[in-house]
């Protein structure tokens, strides 16, 4: 009789050559283009805020968007199947594929497509809940969160915690980008001008979504050293903040932009990229 460990070592096995399945590719890849078109929308809507029109820069504002043309049903059940496709493709790389790694870059894996994972599936409820009419303005689940939190033993660590570790991310973000570490993730397109174009996508929209995060997560740690649950809004509150500064127009048009550049990097991504 095979031993425990060989046994759980063969289902492991077997769930893994399920997740690489054709079906799971294509969804996922749609999840993709579907996350793609949503930088896109938030992007213009970055960029609509200093001319004065309304809108939610944030998944829920982009979701609503699209939710409002007349295929608006369907469009919200193809991306929530596309977002849970996603979702699950990235499960299985933050534990099935990631066995086969490193200790030190399982843990590394672990971490950061599970956060992913975790993000759209996220995303991909917004979708289902726009689709059954439950429709929800993310910036007040951030805040009714943070009070919660701050509210709650040890909930002032654990909120700065998450403000840090989202500042890590857009950290992250901005270092994936500036190196173009990106490029391992594409069967990239190396000198040409279609690579060229790629690569400046990349850069752009990486860098803008690093320092959306950081502005995010500032948010985050600042509604916990002040007891202000009321300042943390999420994405949308951030970047309608800049509004309030000097620069802050011309900075909010550039991270609209580099919001559509990276939109336009993962729709190349979802076609392109590494499975």
């Amino acid at each position: 009789m095979p031993s425990n460990e060989t046994a759980i070592g063969e289902a492991a096995d077997a769930a893994e050559a399920a997740s690489n399945s054709t079906v799971l590719d294509v969804v996922a890849r749609a999840g993709f283009a579907v996350m793609a078109l949503l930088h896109i929308v938030i992007g213009a809507i970055a960029v609509a805020l200093v001319l004065g029109a309304p809108g939610q820069a944030e998944p829920t504002g982009a979701i609503e968007q699209l939710a409002a043309n007349p295929w608006g049903p369907a469009v919200m059940w193809a991306g929530f199947i596309g977002c849970a496709g996603l979702s699950l493709w990235q499960l299985s790389e933050a534990t099935l594929r990631a066995r086969h790694l490193p200790r030190g870059k399982r843990l590394g894996k672990l971490v950061s497509s599970g956060f992913l994972s975790i993000a759209y599936g996220s995303v991909g409820l917004s979708f289902a809940g726009f689709a059954v009419g439950n429709r929800g303005d993310s910036g007040d689940s951030t805040r009714d969160f943070s009070r919660a939190l701050v509210q709650s033993p040890f909930g002032v660590p654990v909120l700065i915690a998450l403000g840090l570790t989202i500042i890590g991310i857009g950290v992250y973000f901005i270092i994936k980008g500036a190196g173009k570490k990106f490029k391992d993730e594409l069967r990239y397109f190396e000198g040409t001008h279609r690579g060229h174009l790629v690569s400046v996508l990349g850069v752009a929209g990486h860098i803008a979504k690093g320092v959306a995060l950081i502005l995010t997560g500032l948010l985050f740690v600042i509604a916990a050293a002040t007891n202000d649950p009321g300042s943390s809004t999420g994405l949308d509150g951030s970047l309608k903040a800049l509004q309030d500064h000097p620069f802050g127009p011309v900075l909010l048009v550039a991270i609209g932009a580099g919001f559509i550049a990276y939109g336009a990097f993962a729709l190349v991504r979802a076609r392109f990229g590494r499975m």
